[in-house]
Parts: C-alpha cells; structure tokens; sequence
C-alpha cells in the first residue's frame, strides 16, 4: 500500500462556511496554475451532488474533466474521484472532512487515497500532488477566513 497524503488544519470559519466555500466557491479561490489547462482565465466548477463532475472550462468553452463527487455529506463531508489527466478507472480518491471546532473554528481533515490504481506510477504521482495541495491550499484558507 502506498501511503495516503494526509492534511489537517483550522481555518477560523464555520464548518457550514468552510464546506461552501470549498464546493459552491470553489472558482473563486481555485489558482489558475493548477488548472488542466493553465489558462488565467479558466473556470473551475464542482457540480454539488454524488455523480457530479469537477472539471475547468476555458474561455473557448473547452472543457477539462478533472473528477467525480462520491461523497456528498454538506457540511461534514464530501469526497471524489481525482482524475486529472488519467482515466476514470485510475482515478484516486479524495475525501475531506469539516469538523466543527466551534462556532467561528472548523478543522478540515484531508485524506487522498488510491495510488495503487496507478500501478508503478503511483508513488511519482502521489509526490507530484504534494505539490498540488501545497499550491492550492493556502488560497483555500485565504478564501474560507476572508469572508468567514
């Protein structure tokens, strides 16, 4: 088994304003350099519902198709399948927790899972989504505490 990528932190909001934030604002606060295609000014959506796609839209109205909603649990939980740049059946799997801390605190647990799908890529691709999350993140927590 290939070690899952684990992240925990507090972000000063509550749990109902860091899971919106998260999956109805997601195009507001997602970089464009971690989009598929890099475009400034490309769109990311996250349809809210088990089955729903995560993908970017360019300008030219080109689509990306980045993952699936698996788990849709507002506001605790919500997971997907991450599948940028693979097919569906090498996928990996996300799953983020909202956990109340108080009323203006939510920790928010990530756990990413699933390398083994990869077959002898899985260990570089989990080392290249390190990079990812920590690129994306931190405009996350920006978001979730600027308005929270």
């Amino acid at each position: 088994m290939i070690e899952p990528l684990t992240y925990t932190f507090d972000v000063a909001c509550s749990a109902r304003h860091a899971f919106e934030v998260w999956t109805s604002k997601i195009d507001a606060w997602w970089p464009a350099n971690h989009t598929y295609s890099g475009e400034p000014d490309a769109s990311v959506f996250l349809e809210r519902h088990i089955g729903g796609r995560i993908y970017e839209r360019t300008a030219d109205g080109t689509e990306h198709e980045w993952g699936e909603v698996a788990v849709w649990d507002p506001p605790v939980r919500f997971g997907y399948l991450w599948r940028l740049r693979k097919q569906r059946e090498d996928g990996t799997d996300v799953e983020i927790n909202f956990i109340e801390v108080d009323a203006d605190e939510t920790r928010v647990e990530i756990v990413h899972t699933g390398w083994e799908r990869l077959g002898a890529d899985g260990p570089d691709w989990r080392t290249r989504n390190i990079g990812g999350w920590t690129g994306v993140l931190p405009h996350y927590i920006a978001a979730a505490e600027a308005a929270g």
